[in-house]
């Protein structure tokens, strides 16, 4: 099976094209640009370097949250757009789910960290091994304090990838000696894990129809009209 995802969560932007777990080809890029003009630009130089035609993908794949909520909706209806064009299935992958495969192979705990602004993270926490990534605690918008907690007892060791890894480590180092800063290759959202868990037990294809993304947490000018509201019925 040949799996095309695509990756526009965050500030960088990746698409990658797998064969039965093998990795043909992946284009990243972590450059400031706007995702909605480049990432199908990318997926075709991409198809055209490994020489498959986009009517051969058999699974089109996204980050389907947590993470920025404009990056989302992009990659979601890029990807939702050529598999209705071509009549195939596709699969929201949680970006927290993606991080953590990047660390396949290593004996660890990986606690995601997605920079969510106002002090809080997006996280989870997942086993790692040569199995792959298996989920030991659900996505969540937690504080950072929270974020903390949640690992004292977690065990050891463990890694934290993510846009918000540098930022958690340098906070909780003192009180979490068992945690580890991965190299940066490790540490941001690759297409090419996102196909990998495409393909995994537990992603069950659908119609293109009903991919949506998972923000965790309300838009802010969404946060804000609530909170507006909440003001003026105090007043």
């Amino acid at each position: 099976m040949k799996i095309l995802a695509i990756d526009t969560s965050s500030q960088s932007a990746s698409c990658a094209l797998t064969q039965e777990g093998k990795l043909l080809g992946e284009f990243y890029e972590n450059v400031k640009l706007t995702h909605s003009q480049t990432i199908l630009p990318m997926v075709q130089e991409l198809l055209k370097t490994v020489r498959v035609p986009l009517e051969q993908v058999d699974l089109f794949a996204a980050t389907g949250g947590p993470g920025s909520f404009t990056g989302l909706r992009i990659g979601l209806a890029a990807v939702k757009g050529m598999a209705h064009a071509l009549g195939k299935p596709c699969v929201a992958v949680s970006t927290l789910e993606a991080l953590a495969l990047n660390l396949w192979g290593q004996d660890c705990l990986a606690a995601p960290v997605l920079d969510a602004r106002c002090a809080q993270v997006y996280t989870a926490l997942f086993q790692c091994g040569p199995f792959g990534a298996r989920r030991l605690a659900g996505d969540a918008a937690l504080s950072l304090e929270e974020a903390k907690n949640r690992l004292k007892n977690a065990g050891t060791p463990i890694f934290l990838v993510g846009d918000g890894a540098e930022m958690c480590y340098n906070r909780w180092k003192e009180e979490l000696p068992g945690l580890r800063l991965p190299a940066p290759a490790l540490r941001y959202t690759r297409a090419a894990s996102v196909a990998l868990a495409a393909g995994l037990p537990g992603h069950a294809p659908a119609d293109p129809a009903a991919l949506a993304p998972a923000y965790l947490r309300l838009p802010q000018a969404e946060r804000e009209l609530l909170a507006r509201q909440a003001a003026a019925k105090k007043d």
